[in-house]
């Protein structure tokens, strides 16, 4: 029997409760243990599973940690405990990571593997620069490393994938790797369960278009009285956003949850008439990479409306799996949002076409297979 090798999973923030799909990724592996490095904790790890953080130090030591760390991408926090599991690879998630990772792995002389999520194929150098953040200043300064010295770059969609290819990425070390989810885990949902509720899962930020859903919504409660949009998730917007809900005198109808589990979020699709994501590019060049709540949605059988962005076109396929509308372009959202909720076969059937496309393309386990496999070959 083959002996099971650890790999190393990196992220600046471990375990924060809006990206369960990391943990899900690694916990599928067969052949390879995932042991979690990062800066900081922000939720606890996996149950058994091993995890470093250079918080773990205590207070004082652990912010010095980190903010040397931060600064400087000094991997000494990190290999003199990584000596004794002797990971086989890096698997960095995010490009950003990718940066900081590829000091560790050169260190340690082991393969570097990094998946590119979104923000980081697609923020502009500008705004990465402008943005003060010393990690994104890191970011820009050396990526061009990560492009000479990194063994294989992952995409989470193909949208993704020439984003990074234009950056100066190797083709022929890119590839598109979907992350997927659990399919078996996630029960597609019966129509009884359906209830009059549009769902918004997103971090509240430019990029994900919440306001123009607050004014397309705005232009259908009159039709549909009965009708609740509700919004899970923070962030610097959320108070601007329900600001708007007030003035355009849709608050009533509008329900602001805030970040939820995620056993929370898949109960609340469960219930969902339709699930949007309008999602627009941020004026820092900022883009979707391809939208996990969308794929999770999906799994349960709940139609989707998204826009012609970043990679939600191989999720949502338009007049099939749901529709797609331009960016922006709150009319035409108003328009699909009720066309959709005054036809209730066309849900089922569109909810059912989306449950099959994530069976077929987006299962986790085959992906997880592929992704051994990846790990495989470097780990010779």
């Amino acid at each position: 029997m083959m002996r099971k090798r650890n790999v190393a999973i990196y992220r600046h923030q471990l375990f924060k409760i809006s990206e369960p799909f990391i943990v899900q990724q690694a916990g599928s592996t067969k052949r390879f243990v995932p042991v979690y490095l990062g800066r900081k904790r922000y939720g606890p790890a996996p149950d058994g599973a091993m995890s470093l953080a250079l918080d773990d130090h205590g207070v004082r030591e652990g912010v010095v940690r980190r903010f040397w760390s931060l600064l400087t991408r000094d991997p000494g926090g990190f290999v003199r405990r990584l000596r004794d599991i002797r990971p086989a690879l890096i698997h960095a998630h995010f490009g950003v990571e990718g940066v900081y990772a590829l000091p560790i792995a050169e260190k340690l002389g082991i393969p570097l593997i990094t998946t590119f999520h979104g923000f980081d194929a697609t923020t502009n150098l500008y705004s990465l620069i402008k943005s003060g953040s010393p990690t994104l200043v890191n970011y820009a300064i050396f990526r061009r490393k990560l492009i000479k010295r990194g063994a294989i770059f992952l995409c989470v969609s193909n949208y993704i994938r020439d984003k990074v290819i234009s950056l100066g990425f190797p083709p022929e070390r890119t590839y598109v790797h979907y992350i997927g989810i659990d399919v078996d885990a996630i029960r597609p949902r019966e129509y009884s369960e359906e209830r009059a509720i549009l769902l918004h899962v997103a971090r509240l930020v430019e990029k994900k278009g919440t306001q123009y859903l607050l004014r397309a919504f705005a232009q259908i409660v009159e039709n549909f009285p009965d009708v609740t949009l509700v919004i899970i998730g923070n962030g610097p917007l959320r108070s601007s956003l329900e600001e708007l809900a007030s003035s355009l005198g849709i608050a009533k109808q509008v329900v602001f949850k805030g970040a939820q589990s995620h056993d929370a979020v898949l109960s609340e699709m469960r219930r969902a008439a339709l699930f949007v994501l309008p999602s627009v590019t941020a004026k820092t060049g900022d883009a979707e990479g391809l939208g996990m709540v969308l794929l999770e949605a999906a799994a349960l059988g709940v139609p989707l409306i998204g826009t012609r962005h970043g990679g939600i076109p191989e999720v949502v396929i338009d007049g099939e799996t749901g529709y797609l509308v331009p960016e922006r372009d709150e009319m035409a959202l108003a328009k699909r949002i009720k066309v959709m909720l005054s036809d209730p076969a066309a849900r089922i059937k569109m909810g059912n076409a989306a449950r099959k496309l994530v069976e077929s393309r987006f299962d986790i386990r085959r992906q997880t297979v592929e992704l051994e496999s990846f790990y495989e070959t470097l780990a010779r």
